[in-house]
């Protein structure tokens, strides 16, 4: 099935030739996912010697899930089908994170969810998809939030909270992975088989693909860029660090824009369009660009990968000034002995997280990365 997402639809003798199965063997697969209502039949292709092939593709309608994105100024609820289409969605704004207000979006959210489709189609909603940051109690003081109220997610447990509202299974991940597996299942139109993801959030993260795989590490947290100590000097001019986090979020920038006089809250309004915020957002770009050449810099010299793909919560239009910004950062530094590497922009743009952990069921159910990802 990941097979014929990737190319959209696929005849079972091109399936075999793929996957190295033999006909017998792709066309009992075949048939019982078709008998599942997975797959449906697409237009024979003619013009060929012998039978015409028959092309299957993926059936939208086939399986559902739902993703609840836990983030440190907003929730989001989400329902995609299997075809990574939005079939419906829903998103609330708060101040910071708690566990009540979560409970009570996600009750209140749920029913209307789900709304748009019938009683059969509801039996066919794999799970319900959690993408959390990790650690989200950390980094109080940068979140602007109590530390009390941070500390319960500590001793929360998401699967028990979420089966008391609704009667799923529950599938926990970081939110930058999810993302990433959003960009992996749905985007990556230039098929990169190992890449760096990147997410510009209100702290930003990653997430590592290799050999066309997720890879999540053993605690789930690779490609946590955010916490990656960057060399700075300190005002006395002595060699320091500080994290990623600090220089390439969108809080950093939300305090830039208060500190210049701008409403620095209309960030969180909307992602696609932010208006005119004239030389404090170059400013703010330069800076995160600097740290994402860093970041590749240092991707590039341990995993040798083909492209560093960048996504956001961000306007298309300044996340292509990012792009081309660490694209010239990298060109212009010292890489000799490093392999080169493009920096291209992500396609699922500022809901990335939130597709990704509603595509989460479905990878469960359906994908060879279910284990490096749940396990």
């Amino acid at each position: 099935m990941s097979l014929i997402r990737q190319h959209g639809a696929l005849p079972k003798a091109e399936i075999a030739h793929k996957t190295g199965l033999s006909a017998q063997a792709v066309t009992v697969i075949i048939n019982r996912l078709e008998a599942d209502e997975l797959l449906v039949r697409k237009t024979p292709q003619r013009g060929r010697v012998g039978q015409p092939l028959v092309p299957f593709a993926l059936n939208s309608e086939g399986a559902f899930g739902i993703g609840l994105k836990v983030g440190r100024r907003s929730f989001d609820l989400t329902l995609i089908d299997l075809n990574g289409n939005v079939r419906a969605t829903l998103h609330e704004n708060v101040q910071y994170p708690s566990v009540i207000k979560l409970l009570a979006f996600l009750e209140k959210g749920i029913e209307a969810l789900t709304l748009g489709l019938n009683s059969d189609l509801r039996e066919r909603i794999l799970g319900v998809g959690v993408a959390t940051p990790y650690e989200i109690w950390s980094w109080a003081e940068e979140a602007g939030a109590p530390s009390e109220v941070l500390d319960e997610w500590k001793t929360f447990n998401f699967t028990q909270g979420i089966t008391s509202i609704i009667n799923l299974p529950v599938y926990v991940c970081n939110d930058d992975t999810a993302a990433c597996s959003a960009e992996l299942s749905f985007g990556n139109p230039h098929h990169f088989d190992n890449f760096m993801y990147v997410f510009i959030g209100t702290f930003i993260g990653g997430g590592v693909v290799l050999n066309g795989s997720l890879f999540t590490g053993k605690t789930g947290n690779a490609g946590a860029i955010g916490s990656l100590p960057q060399p700075v000097l300190d005002p006395q001019g002595k060699l320091s660090s500080q994290q990623l986090i600090m220089q390439s979020s969108l809080y950093i920038l939300e305090q830039m824009l208060i500190d210049a006089g701008y409403d620095g809250k209309s960030l969180w309004q909307s992602s696609e369009y932010w208006g005119e915020l004239g030389a404090t957002l170059d400013d703010w770009i330069d800076k995160v660009a600097d740290g994402l050449a860093y970041v590749a810099l240092c991707s590039m010299a341990i995993f040798d990968f083909e492209a560093i793909v960048i996504d956001g919560a961000i306007p298309v239009t300044v996340r292509e000034k990012i792009v081309r910004a660490t694209a010239e950062k990298i060109a212009k530094s010292d890489t000799r002995g490093l392999s080169p590497c493009e920096v291209v922009s992500g396609t699922i743009g500022g809901k990335a997280q939130s597709i990704g952990c509603a595509n989460l069921p479905l990878l469960a159910n359906f994908s060879q990365d279910s284990r490096s990802l749940f396990n």
